[in-house]
């Protein structure tokens, strides 16, 4: 059985060896990741994963890996910044506040789909100007939701996290885990 990975992202191929997972191809899907007017995080990241999923070209019995991570303040969503100077807007606003990490999951072995997703408590220390532009001249906030890795130089940042890291770094491994065994994919040397 094939596993593709429908994402790019070199984190979570990093997230899936850890569990003994290496996808058998890597295929990221082009899909529009515009949120609908009025949609909400939790529901945006659960409808990015699924249309992920959807939207990866596979054979019958092959087994699609996608998922979505967002950023949320409040209602806001905080998507990856497209220049530093949005990063920097993200990061003062989250500066000394608590915000949420939704990652959703989905699997699809034909026109099956399994989903879960998980929501992460994360505290962001008050930032000073000096740790701001430190940050900022890191460049390590480009291509991340909110404009942070909590795995990377970020990581001084965050005194506190409640939930799954996992998830914060792109793919819960737990419910990931169970989604494949779902699908009928061997998980850590078990079987279906």
């Amino acid at each position: 059985m094939r596993l593709i990975l429908g994402s790019g992202s070199p984190r979570r191929r990093e997230l899936l060896a850890q569990i003994g997972v290496v996808p058998d191809d890597i295929r990221p899907p082009d899909i529009d990741e515009t949120p609908g007017r009025g949609e909400t995080p939790r529901p945006y990241c659960v409808r990015m994963a699924r249309e992920k999923a959807r939207a990866v070209d596979a054979g019958e019995n092959a087994v699609v890996l996608s998922a979505d991570t967002t950023v949320a303040l409040g209602r806001r969503i905080m998507g990856k910044p497209a220049d530093a100077a949005e990063a920097e807007t993200f990061l003062r606003a989250m500066s000394g506040r608590r915000h949420r990490v939704h990652t959703a999951v989905a699997v699809r072995r034909g026109a099956r789909l399994w989903q879960r997703d998980v929501t992460t408590a994360v505290r962001m220390k008050r930032l000073d100007e000096a740790e701001l532009a430190a940050y900022l001249a890191t460049g390590d906030w480009q291509g991340k939701a909110g404009g942070y890795a909590i795995q990377g130089p970020a990581g001084a940042l965050i005194p506190w996290v409640q939930g799954s890291f996992t998830a914060v770094v792109g793919l819960p491994l737990c419910e990931t885990a169970g989604l494949l065994k779902a699908a009928g994919y061997p998980v850590l040397g078990a079987g279906p």
